[in-house]
């Protein structure tokens, strides 16, 4: 039984913070409305967002991929950057 995994798209944010300065949030995955792991990924977002403008950071480039994978349970976190190419190549 062949399980069939879609590419998954990531985007990039672009924004400026409360501090005027420009932010770039990148590898946000795009998922569909229907997708189960939907509301959970842009609860996460924007919860990151929020963290991000509300500091006043010099960093501007931010990883959503790099926050989930140090906040998320690693299970979860493969569940929503799961890549065919990883499992076959592992």
């Amino acid at each position: 039984m062949k399980k069939r995994i879609d590419t998954l798209l990531t985007k990039t944010i672009e924004f400026k913070s409360k501090y005027g300065r420009k932010v770039k949030i990148s590898e946000v995955p795009v998922l569909k409305k229907d997708s189960p792991l939907y509301l959970r990924v842009n609860l996460r977002l924007h919860q990151f967002i929020t963290k991000v403008v509300n500091h006043n950071e010099p960093k501007t480039i931010f990883s959503f991929r790099e926050h989930l994978k140090r906040t998320t349970k690693w299970s979860e976190y493969e569940e929503i950057y799961q890549s065919e190419e990883l499992k076959n190549n592992a």
